[in-house]
């Protein structure tokens, strides 16, 4: 390595350094290494705690079943990434704060339980919930055919896919509608994402088109993605609406937004047949009956995404 390449490369790493943490933790990946996003700022987490007056209500919490309220408590695999779904704004060995977080203690308020949250990558959280590994998970999960045909979804909140290039880059400059405008582009998203899933579906629209491929670059940790797009090494990241809103609105972050490509209802995941749903639907539309839920997506700022009723297995909107 010759010297101007090292200072190249320690002069991008000390910006990087200062960027806000990256929201991507939606249908997307999180990284719960505590290494990724080593050295970076965490946004402070709002003050509001809509969560704390949360009551327990007896109809709700009957749903579950007898060895659950017996127990007092839930076992669930948390993937802890960025703001605003789930992230640690006071470092690692500190409580982690974020819009799953608060909906996920607000339904175990009012469930009468307690959670024993367990920090897991986004990518192992769905297969162990088959294993008995966890009695849940939350990580932003996009509901999809797919998915559907192993994992059972309570729907919280209504999200999905859209696109973020650097400031300045000029490769793609409107909103993204249709995946032909990324031909000859380097898109970089999680792994074992529905960003991943979509690309992966859809590579030959380009050839069709005569056009030169796109390419796909996946990454399993989020502060991966965007040091490839600060460093011009991907041209576009493919992530969660709100995460990638959250991310640009951040002024060191110098990411634009460039739009809702396709929604998805995300909810707590269980695996199939799961006895909890029923309980967990009650809880998510008490919580917007009694204003609690509005309260929630207002500190994150995510209001735009809220929905007027839980559902259990919706199918992937069209």
């Amino acid at each position: 390595m010759n010297i101007r390449t090292l200072g190249t490369r320690l002069r991008g790493t000390a910006a990087l350094a200062l960027l806000p943490l990256l929201a991507l933790t939606a249908c997307g990946s999180g990284d719960t290494s505590g290494t990724a996003a080593a050295g970076a700022e965490a946004s402070p987490a709002p003050t509001d705690d809509p969560v704390a007056t949360v009551p327990k209500v007896d109809s709700a919490a009957a749903l579950l079943p007898a060895d659950v309220r017996k127990a007092g408590k839930l076992r669930v695999g948390s993937s802890v990434g960025f703001p605003p779904g789930a992230y640690y704004p006071n470092g690692t060995d500190k409580a982690p704060a974020g819009q799953d977080i608060d909906l996920a203690d607000a339904v175990a308020k009012v469930l009468g339980v307690g959670l024993e949250r367990q920090d897991a990558s986004f990518e192992t959280i769905l297969p162990a919930l088959g294993s008995g590994k966890y009695d849940f998970g939350t990580g932003n999960f996009g509901v999809t055919g797919e998915r559907l045909k192993t994992i059972d979804f309570v729907t919280y909140i209504n999200d999905g896919q859209g696109f973020a290039v650097k400031k300045g880059n000029t490769a793609l400059k409107a909103k993204v509608t249709d995946l032909t405008q990324l031909c000859g582009l380097t898109i970089g998203t999680g792994a074992g994402t529905t960003f991943e899933a979509t690309l992966t579906a859809q590579k030959g629209v380009c050839a069709k088109a005569g056009k030169k491929p796109y390419d796909v670059k996946v990454y399993s940790e989020n502060a991966a993605t965007l040091t490839a797009l600060q460093q011009g090494r991907i041209d576009v990241i493919m992530s969660t609406i709100n995460g990638l809103r959250y991310q640009a609105a951040q002024p060191a972050s110098q990411t634009a937004f460039l739009g809702e490509f396709h929604r998805l209802d995300v909810g707590f995941a269980f695996k199939k047949g799961s006895p909890l749903t029923e309980a967990f639907r009650a809880a998510v539309n008490e919580l917007i009956e009694n204003g609690t839920y509005a309260r929630i997506l207002k500190k994150w700022g995510t209001s735009a995404s809220a929905i007027d009723t839980s559902r259990i297995n919706p199918p992937e909107h069209a």
